[in-house]
């Protein structure tokens, strides 16, 4: 045994002995070309440094984009003793020395062997270009992403060659279509020719991200003018109209801010002239005593203004005439028309194409919240159109179904296995709680309308409290599974959250089961009976009693499954289901009560018209709540029984 261990112990000794010189060549090689360029690394300037950079991006070492960073920063020591340079920091009067390319400690020297190297603003502007070359070749995603948005933010004309070079050897396709994109912007800025960069620009057309409308609008960038002609040599944006674009007062102030036009004169400036110009109890022949009249103040500041001790008046009629006299326009900063022209169709496209990608957006925003609408109201739906029952306390099933998911998350850590098994308890905890209040309750106040409002909302205060009284009043989480975090996102326009495109799913689900059960199950045919004539119903043999218990408790279930899906991404509280009552209701009556596609019908309209009331006014939320209610006032006069009207005691036929 021990000669066998003795054996291994050679062999990796042997081992080490072979890669430490390897290493340490690897290490000393960026040293080695430093010391190549000592003098243009301790002593740096703009002009000089070139040959350097050209070297360090020739050598592909390991270490460079380091240096270069803590270069630019103002961390690379030169020792004195030894001529060679290090990354250092004093520690109780001397310099911990680190390796200019492992940077792994190296020993310590003297502070005063140390001497610190102070690149100029200039020669930091030229690590920075070359250090974006080795940034966007990083290995680090991270760094490629923070290389391009340097790039994005100021982008020059040196960056646009080491960009076009990194774009093929990119493996992300998202970065690598960045990099494209930003190449073409940068092309159509600083483009060698007007056909290159137009070109450049027509590529940019049929993109919607911000980089690119930031980037076109950057190349259309004008600045205002004044002049007594248009400058001929100039590339007009626009020529600005004087009461269309201007009013006469910023036409003026543009004309004394160009020096063409003489300033106004203001009431604090005529109060100090006619102070200072006080001489034997009068100004400009006026008595002091006179000067509290306004008429009277004109007068002796005109008289000061024709002696020449003053600045003259200006009248309106003057301010009019030399604003016609002159010529409002903006001029491009960019002063190839071509360019221009091409930018500002491109621009033109990509913004249309942004709107288009806009609708499409809040297209899906409403589908989302239609589909929360249609969980949270469907139970309701089945409760109301088949029994007649307005249950005030449908909230507090969509409030149990959430405190139970959040219940199961305290009993199974797994967040995706706590869901599988949160969704068919809420479902069960719903059920049972709607079939007692239904043999409690309901059953007793039938064809009692005003009480059953009455019962059903005491009911839902006492359950509020309740849920006070065992979780308390702040927030409880109910997580949802890592692989439902983030958002399917199909460019800068247009994404919408996974969470919410699971809850689209779910009412999917939902949708296909309630049809299937009341389609194609005995329960389903028993409670269409009941809802279209509940006495021929009875005199078949089916129990009107049992099916309106199963009815309430199938609806009280689906309301508790809905409270898992909504908890997932609003607070659970309380007092969460009395948010969605009342767009429970709506949806139930706009849609047509009892019956599953006038539910849908009504989540679908509800949805998309709040949505579409909250794109004209998105910063007032009640005001976008306050005219969907209105609207649907005025839709239920139009239309009362509902999208989907139903015949039968729903119907009130």
């Amino acid at each position: 045994m021990l000669p066998k261990l003795r054996a291994l112990i050679l062999a990796a000794s042997a081992l080490l002995l072979c890669l430490a010189p390897a290493a340490h060549a690897q290490d000393s090689a960026l040293q080695d070309l430093l010391q190549t360029h000592a003098e243009e690394v301790a002593d740096p300037g703009r002009r000089s440094v070139g040959a350097l950079m050209d070297d360090l991006a020739a050598s592909d070492l390991p270490g460079v984009a380091r240096f270069l960073e803590r270069w630019a920063d103002k961390k690379v020591y030169l020792n004195k003793e030894d001529g060679r340079f290090y990354y250092g920091e004093t520690e109780d009067g001397s310099f911990a020395l680190r390796d200019i390319a492992s940077d792994e400690p190296v020993g310590t020297a003297p502070a005063a062997a140390m001497e610190e190297i102070r690149p100029n603003g200039g020669v930091r502007r030229v690590i920075s270009g070359a250090l974006v070359e080795f940034q966007l070749s990083d290995p680090d995603r991270a760094a490629r992403v923070d290389a391009l948005d340097s790039i994005s933010r100021r982008p020059t004309a040196d960056q646009l060659g080491p960009l076009r070079e990194s774009i093929e050897g990119e493996p992300d396709p998202a970065l690598k279509a960045r990099k494209e994109r930003l190449a073409n912007l940068m092309t159509a800025r600083f483009g060698a020719d007007t056909e290159t960069r137009v070109a450049a620009i027509e590529r940019l057309s049929g993109a919607v991200d911000l980089e690119t409308r930031a980037g076109l609008s950057r190349i259309l960038s004008a600045e205002s003018g004044v002049a007594p002609d248009l400058p001929a040599d100039a590339n007009i944006a626009r020529e600005l109209e004087v009461g269309d674009d201007l009013t006469e007062a910023d036409a003026y102030a543009r004309l004394v801010g160009a020096d063409l036009a003489a300033p106004l004169v203001t009431n604090a400036d005529i109060r100090d002239a006619l102070a200072a110009n006080i001489e034997d109890g009068a100004v400009g022949g006026v008595p002091v005593a006179e000067l509290s009249d306004p008429e009277a103040r004109t007068r002796a500041y005109a008289a000061l203004a024709e002696a020449g001790t003053v600045p003259p008046l200006v009248t309106p009629e003057e301010q009019a005439q030399a604003a016609r006299a002159h010529v409002f326009y903006e001029v491009y900063d960019e002063p190839n028309p071509a360019v221009t022209d091409a930018a500002s169709a491109a621009l033109s496209e990509v913004e249309a194409r942004v709107a288009r990608h806009q609708v499409l957006d809040l297209g899906l925003d409403a589908v989302s919240l239609a589909s929360i609408y249609f969980l949270a109201a469907i139970g309701l739906a089945i409760t109301f159109g088949v029994m007649g029952v307005i249950n005030m306390a449908h909230g507090e099933f969509i409030m149990m179904g959430a405190y139970t998911g959040y219940v199961v998350q305290q009993v199974i850590p797994n967040y995706t296995a706590s869901l599988i098994v949160a969704l068919p308890l809420a479902f069960l905890v719903a059920f049972a709680a709607g079939v007692a209040l239904e043999r409690l309750v309901i059953r007793h106040l039938y064809h009692r309308p005003l009480e059953t409002l009455l019962a059903t909302f005491g009911i839902s205060i006492a359950l509020q409290q309740l849920a006070k009284n065992i979780f308390g009043t702040q927030a409880r989480p109910l997580t949802a599974p890592s692989w439902l975090d983030g958002a399917w996102v199909m460019n800068d326009v247009v994404g919408i959250a996974n969470i919410r495109i699971a809850i689209f799913v779910l009412a999917l689900i939902f949708l296909a089961l309630l049809l299937f059960i009341l389609k194609r199950t005995r329960l389903g045919l028993e409670v269409r009976a009941v809802t279209q004539n509940p006495g021929m119903a009875g005199s078949m043999g089916i129990d009107p009693g049992r099916i309106n218990m199963m009815t309430f408790g199938l609806g009280s279930g689906i309301a508790g499954v809905a409270g898992v899906a909504i908890g997932l991404y609003a607070q659970v509280t309380s007092e969460m289901g009395s948010a969605y009552i009342v767009q429970s209701f709506m949806t139930v009556v706009v849609g047509g009560v009892g019956n599953v596609w006038g539910t849908l019908a009504g989540a679908t309209l509800i949805g998309g018209l709040q949505k579409g009331i909250e794109w004209f006014n998105p910063s007032n939320t009640l005001a976008a709540q306050t005219y969907m209610i209105l609207f649907i006032i005025l839709f239920i006069q139009v239309r009362p029984k509902g999208i989907v009207a139903l015949k039968g005691r729903a119907a009130g036929d």
